[in-house]
């Protein structure tokens, strides 16, 4: 009960399964923004049983090192509820796109300002709780822009950088990271990355 009173605190961390480090590391804790909040209540009141979340690319910024020049907003919801909710969303929403692929983004996506993106939610994927929003945990993100590379076209050139930044600043559990790099295929990736991360504390 205290280890779990001085995690929620920052005070320690635990990159992985029965792994402590102390120091007083920040928790992602992302400022949401009032439009991603109402996008998010206005599903919640349609749709209140169905698993999703929120999050604006945005939120990667700090960690890179060239600012791109255009954010999106995302909704990831379960599979079977992503059509429904792109229909109601696209009724009063400008921009609303639905699973885009690498056309849809270089044709359309990237010439337009307050895009929203609605894409499936791969299962068991690392979620939490911010202000009543759910947003993905920061390991998800970090896996996903190894996999999601249209969505995350500005953070290909720096996902070493991006890593090793997210690793300092931030407490990452990695056993958590590395699960959820498994569902996506991505494993091999992510272990490089926190080698690398890990090989510069050194």
């Amino acid at each position: 009960m205290y280890l779990s009173k001085l995690k929620k605190k920052g005070k320690i961390s635990t990159p992985s399964k029965g792994i402590y480090e102390l120091g007083s590391i920040s928790l992602f804790n992302p400022e949401v923004s009032s439009s991603l909040k109402k996008i998010h209540n206005k599903i919640k009141r349609e749709f209140p049983y169905i698993i999703f979340c929120v999050w604006d690319s945005a939120w990667l910024n700090d960690l890179m090192q060239h600012q791109p020049f255009k954010h999106y907003m995302v909704v990831e919801v379960e599979k079977d509820a992503s059509e429904p909710v792109f229909g109601f969303l696209n009724e009063t929403l400008k921009n609303v796109f639905l699973n885009p692929d690498e056309e849809i983004f270089n044709r359309y996506i990237q010439n337009l300002d307050e895009v929203v993106i609605v894409k499936n939610l791969v299962s068991e994927a690392p979620l939490m709780e911010t202000q009543k929003i759910v947003i993905p945990a920061l390991e998800k993100l970090l896996v996903d822009m190894l996999t999601d590379t249209n969505l995350f076209s500005a953070q290909q050139n720096e996902t070493e950088f991006i890593m090793n930044i997210a690793m300092e600043k931030f407490a990452i559990n990695e056993l958590k990271m590395k699960r959820y790099a498994l569902r996506r295929n991505r494993e091999n990736e992510v272990e490089k990355l926190i080698n690398i991360s890990l090989a510069k504390k050194q």
